[in-house]
């Protein structure tokens, strides 16, 4: 299913509450050269607030203007030259050349400027109405359309495949490299045209590192935890999923660390429902994940007061996921009139928005060692009643477990676009 850009535009106009006084420019921004070849440049990546509106992915430099008084959407595109024609194959897109808007901008130039998407040279915004303007913006696009939706599913299909083909791969031997490797190229192999961020490959310990980029280390053993986030795109619309498995045959104590987290996974998907705050999911997540902890011997005390104090960050110290779509934070941020919560624990938190029918939103809690949060004195002594210290360091270098899922909110039960990936620790045999 195609997108219609135009009837996109009209759709928007509407809700960005301009002013007749008000022009609204949005740039494309400009390629970025490489710094060791000066006549090439690195590929070009038009500005998500720019390609929401025009669909124009290789604009460099182009610019969507609307004119509020007129109800008017003119597009200034770059003319293509003869020598990107014969050494690019580039075409030509539809609209008025970028020469055009200065004239364009001097019938308007008594009039207040909004601009969105890259900064534009030579344009002095009102910052004030920019600001507001960009947050009514991306409210407005927070629901999906169904072509963006049928996008989606392409990239969850091409993603599931992705993962199957992985599963022979994780075993002991094996590199971080050559997982990514198996995984993307089942990818191209059911139409992504990339992937839609820089997949995370972890093994052992670095499984608890983040944005882990896969190296040449190796799955070491019988027991590693291996974790995997990664996502296919198409049309820069992306999917974010991430598996976590052990090579080999889990300890007892893995198969409860990990099983705290998918079960507290499977209650948050359960609870991305219409009209449900996004805060709040992320507090109940982690207090069932607490609750684990605690059931396992490496937390103790009440899991909601443990909570309450901040000390769930020591193992779940990031949100609970974020918005998804037109990139792979697309369109986050805080409800219309709100600012951002204060408090420490939400500090990572992506979102803070009440879920609406459209959304997609990713849930992903995660439990990880961190040396860095396991070590930290302050926090030790901060929270000296509230783990059991020594199994804490006794764990140092297992790494971490996260699941994620991507799920589109309803006027009912949410749709998990990424449910064909099986959430299970031990890899799937043929």
């Amino acid at each position: 299913m195609q997108i219609d850009h135009a009837a996109r535009r009209a759709r928007i106009a509407p809700a960005l509450g301009l002013h007749a006084d008000e022009i609204l420019l949005v740039g494309a921004g400009h390629p970025v050269p490489r710094p060791e070849l000066s006549e090439q440049h690195f590929p070009f990546i038009a500005h998500q607030e720019y390609l929401y509106l025009t669909g124009h992915e290789e604009a460099p430099g182009g610019v969507i203007a609307y004119d509020a008084k007129d109800n008017t959407w003119t597009s200034f595109v770059p003319e293509v030259t003869e020598l990107e024609k014969i050494w690019d194959g580039t075409e030509q897109l539809p609209g008025e050349f970028l020469g055009a808007l200065p004239a364009w901008l001097d019938a308007r130039r008594a009039r207040r400027v909004i601009a969105l998407g890259a900064p534009l040279a030579g344009v002095q915004p009102d910052v004030i109405r920019t600001t507001q303007v960009r947050e009514t913006y991306k409210h407005a696009r927070r629901p999906k359309e169904p072509g963006e939706l049928a996008i989606m599913r392409r990239c969850a299909t091409a993603t599931t495949a992705g993962y199957k083909a992985l599963q022979p791969f994780l075993k002991p031997g094996v590199s971080e490299r050559r997982m990514q490797i198996e995984l993307e190229a089942e990818y191209f192999r059911h139409g992504a045209q990339t992937t839609g961020y820089s997949s995370i490959v972890g093994v052992g310990a670095q499984s608890a590192v983040f944005h882990g980029s896969p190296s040449t280390e190796r799955i070491a053993k019988d027991g590693d935890f291996i974790l995997i986030d990664s996502g296919a795109q198409w049309d820069r619309y992306v999917i974010d999923v991430t598996r976590t498995y052990v090579a080999g045959t889990p300890t007892a104590f893995q198969k409860d660390f990990a099983q705290a987290v998918i079960d507290a996974q499977q209650r948050a998907c359960a609870r991305c429902l219409p009209g449900a705050e996004w805060v709040d999911i992320h507090l109940a997540t982690a207090v069932d994940m607490v609750n684990s902890l605690i059931s396992i011997g490496l937390m103790k005390g009440n899991a909601t007061a443990l909570v309450e104090q901040e000390a769930h960050t020591l193992f779940f110290p990031h949100g609970l996921g974020h918005m998804v779509g037109l990139g792979v934070r697309d369109a986050g941020g805080v409800e219309p009139g709100r600012i951002k919560n204060p408090r420490p624990s939400l500090k990572s938190l992506r979102m803070d928005l009440i879920l609406r029918p459209g959304y997609i939103v990713t849930v992903e809690p995660g439990l990880y060692f961190i040396p860095a949060l396991i070590n930290n004195v302050s926090l030790r002594e901060k929270y000296r009643d509230a783990v059991n210290w020594p199994l804490a360091e006794k764990c140092l270098g297992l790494g971490g477990v996260r699941f994620e899922d991507n799920l589109v909110i309803t006027d009912g039960e949410p749709e998990n676009l990424t449910a064909a990936i099986p959430k299970t620790l031990t890899p799937a045999r043929e």
